[in-house]
């Protein structure tokens, strides 16, 4: 197992703020990050979910020994095996597939957990309005939403990265490098992260 021990402790140490490209061109609803979290509550979901979204989807959760050597509750995202890893304390990690960012759109730093939200809205911020106008202003919360059943809202020290970690209604996406620098999830999977993180939660990318 590629051993992350070192990297993940350096990057405990910085406080500078991720960055990355936020463009976006591929085809809606490809490929979209939240824009300003919305104030309207999150709609009910129905308890029927398509099988494409959600029942053919297997977790990816997996007991692991720790890699990182984060403390405990801490997330570590790690971009070239597309694994994330909640790390547990006494040596274990949970470990999760992940979706990220494509070539030109990755990104590592030392972010936070400020908001999660639960089936979140989505709304494009203005500059990928103009630069796409076939997007919708507004998106509620639900299956087909790229943002999926969970978010994570990811700050650092200079405030919204843009990036979340969150479900998706494209599985087959899972373990490729294909977002705009999000880290995307099974809805499976990142129902049972958002039941174990909470607003402060400390997520390292490498």
């Amino acid at each position: 197992m590629l051993k992350l021990h070192a990297i993940a402790l350096s990057a405990l140490l910085v406080s500078g703020g991720a960055g990355g490209a936020m463009a976006q061109d591929l085809p809606f609803p490809f490929n979209l990050f939240s824009g300003q979290p919305s104030s309207q509550p999150a709609q009910a979901q129905p308890a029927s979910l398509s099988p494409n979204v959600m029942g053919d989807a297997r977790p990816t959760k997996t007991l692991v020994d720790d890699p990182t050597g984060a403390p405990k509750g801490a997330i570590t995202v790690d971009t070239q095996s597309k694994y994330l890893y909640l790390s547990l304390g006494d040596g274990k990690a949970l470990r999760y597939g992940v979706g990220v960012g494509r070539e030109g759109f990755g990104w590592t730093g030392h972010v936070h957990v400020a908001r999660r939200a639960e089936w979140p809205d989505w709304t494009p911020p203005d500059v990928m309005l103009k630069r796409r106008p076939d997007l919708p202003h507004y998106m509620a919360g639900g299956i087909g939403n790229p943002l999926g059943a969970r978010a994570l809202y990811l700050f650092n020290a200079q405030g919204d990265t843009g990036f979340r970690i969150h479900g998706t209604n494209e599985p087959d996406t899972i373990g490729q490098a294909v977002s705009s620098g999000c880290i995307r999830m099974l809805n499976v999977d990142v129902e049972d992260l958002y039941d174990r993180v909470k607003v402060g939660t400390q997520v390292n990318v490498i």
